[in-house]
């Protein structure tokens, strides 16, 4: 098998049915699956309870627990839908052929709907299918949880409710084929790199989140009034969990406790410290003072950055893609944000949109042997361009589609909680709760 096979995760759906497992004589290998089973509980310890507290340690105390309820019913939404048609949608593999663009390259069909043929001995590379649809099944649940960043504290519970789940069938499905599902797949003919998530998480997530903050405006008082965050400890817990979680994100996706899965673990190490210290200083460097949420907002963005690389970049290149990230996040998430005047409460675009940008990119130059990298990457000028390629056909179809459904949404029942609701905050307003009884 290739480097070009195992640099992203759609090289396991070429075996993902029982049959095609049995037809290469696949075992099951009791240590991969026990490690792809720890990867599987980080990746989900990832949205809760880790995003969780990070957001709402961001957002004022009247809506911590509106943040918190929507990540926890995000987490039960996406769960069911994934059992009932986003996998087979995400991985059935009929109809695609490699090179031949069709209905199939853009979307899985339903043989797989409801899990269908799924038994104890269906096998992915070496571990049990059941485990692999559990692991991809947390990235389909963080991908919609992270964009509730950009619309905090503004958005009704039932709204949000039902633009998550059209656009985790409308957007993260199509998008995951596309790049993940193997030959016949949109962008995996394409050649581009994604090993874990850069494009279909992050950018994917980070781009939406902007069309949603956009669509429904800037919250009551932005940016005049004072929105400081109320308990940055909850933050700093928060991307401390997201941060060993994420060994699972990355070092997962290798679907095997292999070589590949330890130089994920190591790169992803290396770029979110330097992504973290970058942020750092070039925070201190601007107002002379370094900041927790900097730190904390810096971690998450050498987190994003490095994974579509993290199967094949090598330590030096996760040291460069960790540094630009943290600055370049740093100075989207301040002064560009402050420039263009849009309400990404949490910066869901700044960090995970444009450090999933600065990844996919850099990707495609530190795959290259070259740079001390593991891919197969000899024409670096050809593989950013197809990287680049990958994310503006990324950006568009997630924007435009966005932008439909939210508009969709706001005729048909309403986007936006009321002043009143949004005065009182989310908590009480949507359900009638406070996250503090002083």
């Amino acid at each position: 098998m290739t480097l070009r096979k195992i640099a992203g995760l759609g090289a396991l759906l070429s075996l993902v049915t029982p049959g095609l497992a049995m037809a290469d004589e696949v075992v099951l290998n009791s240590g991969d699956t026990a490690w792809m089973i720890v990867a599987t509980a980080f990746v989900l310890f990832m949205t809760i309870p880790g995003l969780a507290l990070f957001y709402s340690g961001m957002v004022r105390s009247k809506n911590v627990l509106s943040v918190m309820m929507q990540c926890f019913a995000i987490t039960g939404l996406i769960s069911i839908l994934w059992v009932v048609y986003g996998y087979s949608l995400t991985f059935d593999t009929t109809g695609m052929e490699q090179g031949v663009v069709n209905f199939n390259s853009f979307i899985g069909g339903l043989s797989k709907a409801f899990l269908s043929g799924l038994n104890t001995s269906s096998l992915v590379y070496a571990v049990p299918e059941s485990v692999f649809i559990t692991f991809q099944m947390t990235f389909a649940i963080i991908t919609p949880a992270l964009i509730v960043g950009a619309f905090a504290e503004r958005m009704k519970f039932s709204a949000m409710l039902i633009f998550m789940a059209v656009w985790f069938t409308l957007v993260y499905a199509p998008i995951a084929h596309m790049v993940w599902s193997g030959n016949g797949g949109l962008m995996w003919d394409w050649g581009v790199l994604d090993f874990a998530g850069g494009t279909v998480v992050h950018i994917n997530a980070g781009i939406a989140g902007l069309v949603a903050c956009l669509v429904l405006g800037k919250r009551k008082g932005y940016p005049t009034t004072p929105m400081a965050p109320h308990n940055l400890g909850y933050t700093l817990v928060g991307a401390a969990m997201l941060w060993i979680g994420w060994f699972g994100f990355n070092a997962g996706s290798a679907v095997a406790a292999n070589g590949t899965a330890g130089m994920a673990m190591l790169v992803t190490q290396i770029a979110t410290a330097a992504a973290a210290l970058g942020w750092m200083f070039a925070e201190w460097l601007t107002h002379g003072k370094p900041s927790a949420l900097g730190i904390a907002s810096g971690v998450v963005a050498g987190l994003v950055a490095i994974t579509p690389a993290a199967g094949t970049a090598g330590p030096m290149g996760a040291l460069i893609i960790g540094l630009v990230a943290g600055v370049v996040c740093y100075f989207c998430a301040t002064s560009l944000k402050r420039k263009l005047g849009y309400d990404d409460s949490l910066d869901a675009f700044g960090v995970h949109g444009i450090g999933g940008i600065v990844g996919a990119l850099l990707t495609g130059v530190f795959a290259a042997p070259a740079l001390g990298g593991f891919g197969t990457v000899e024409d670096i000028g050809a593989q950013l361009f197809t990287q680049f390629k990958g994310v503006a056909f990324t950006v568009a179809y997630t924007a435009i589609v966005t932008y439909v459904i939210l508009k969709v949404l706001d005729v048909v029942i309403g986007l936006r909680v009321n002043e009143e609701a949004e005065s009182v905050g989310l908590d009480l307003a949507e359900h009638n709760e406070r996250g503090y009884n002083l």
